[in-house]
């Protein structure tokens, strides 16, 4: 039986994986998600300098517990350079020699993409912080996590004040709008469709039959200050305010 439902896991993509936040404007030192006024994941695919900015919905992502949550949320940008994703990320023009100084790191680790049937999960482990704090479990973030994710048609209409206006959608290429066809959401397959501004996603939580028993193997390897990718590959400031989030898990 194991045999049989491995056979059914392809894993599409590997890579690093970074949680980033961003107070609002007038709280330098915020203590909870209504002093945030966004939370992002970044994904790193392995083996490729580029870096996707995908902003969450909600401000956290959907528990693990419950599959009636539905998390909406979209690519914010792909970016073949750090600067580009702070500037973004930050909501502000980069200076020179900026570090990105109203960017938080929540959490650092690795992931995996991998299709599972007629849908995608996206798995991850967290490599810092050793153990979760308070800032991770505002933003729902576990020491391992996976849920189903998928992305939206652009042709397919929202209702009003949902999702992207028209014309920030995707402007995805023929051969993933054939993918559609007639559905309005469906699986990550292939990964390309998160290499595309304006991809409209779901993360959708609940338990799922992923594990190491069906060969998804993602280990996570120790971090400490001079390890962290999160300051070497996304050049993010390393200060008391990014520290303390990424290491201890609190508000600083």
């Amino acid at each position: 039986m194991a045999t049989e439902r491995r056979s059914m896991i392809k894993v599409m993509e590997r890579g690093d994986l970074f949680f980033l936040y961003r107070p609002n404007r007038e709280m330098y030192e915020p203590g909870g998600l209504l002093n945030i006024h966004r939370f992002y994941m970044v994904l790193r695919p392995q083996g490729q300098e580029r870096f996707r900015l995908i902003a969450i919905g909600k401000k956290k992502l959907p528990g693990i517990e419950d599959a009636a949550q539905r998390h909406w949320g979209f690519v914010d940008g792909v970016f073949h350079t750090p600067e580009e994703l702070r500037q973004t990320a930050a909501g502000i023009p980069v200076l020179i020699g900026s570090k990105g100084e109203n960017l938080r790191p929540a959490g650092e680790g690795v992931y995996a993409l991998v299709l599972h049937g007629n849908h995608t999960h996206l798995a991850y482990v967290l490599e810092l912080p050793l153990i979760p704090g308070e800032v991770q479990e505002a933003f729902n973030i576990k020491s391992e996590g996976r849920f189903v994710i998928a992305v939206k048609n652009p042709e397919a209409t929202s209702p009003p004040g949902v999702g992207l206006e028209a014309d920030r959608r995707a402007d995805f290429p023929k051969e993933l709008l054939a993918v559609f066809g007639d559905r309005r959401w469906v699986p990550i397959d292939p990964p390309e469709f998160l290499d595309y501004e304006g991809a409209e996603l779901v993360l959708i939580g609940g338990r799922d039959d992923l594990g190491e028993d069906l060969g998804l193997d993602l280990r996570a390897h120790p971090k400490d200050e001079e390890t962290a990718e999160i300051f070497s590959d996304l050049h993010l400031e390393k200060s008391e305010r990014t520290i303390k989030p990424l290491f201890e898990g609190v508000w600083e």
